[in-house]
């Protein structure tokens, strides 16, 4: 049951550091900041549960599940907002949005 456990907790870590590493690659590839910030709020979140969910197969004890169940929650209220100020303050800022992107006002 212990190796079922930890087996787990690596697949979902792994898994975790390769939606990582796709939001880095969507990071170099978009060109414009809007796609960016995008790419990088999706699987930042998707990563950070997948990570934290990995974790908690490793802990041992409940105060440490609920702490990254707490991690969780906060990373998924807090990250769509900060992304989406981040791209109302780009579209508000730069005067040659209309070039690079479809923007609805």
């Amino acid at each position: 049951m212990e190796q079922i456990r930890f087996l787990l907790g690596t697949i979902f870590i792994l898994a975790g550091l390769f939606v990582f590493g796709i939001a880095t690659l969507g990071l170099f590839r978009f060109r414009y900041v809007l796609n960016r910030v995008h790419v990088a709020a999706k699987c930042d979140s998707l990563a950070s549960l997948l990570v934290c969910v990995g974790l908690m197969f490793y802990a041992g004890n409940l105060g440490s599940i609920l702490k990254l169940l707490l991690v969780v929650i906060l990373i998924w209220l807090s990250n769509p907002v900060a992304s989406h100020l981040v791209c109302k303050i780009e579209v508000e800022t730069n005067k040659e949005i209309e070039k690079e992107c479809e923007v609805e006002r």
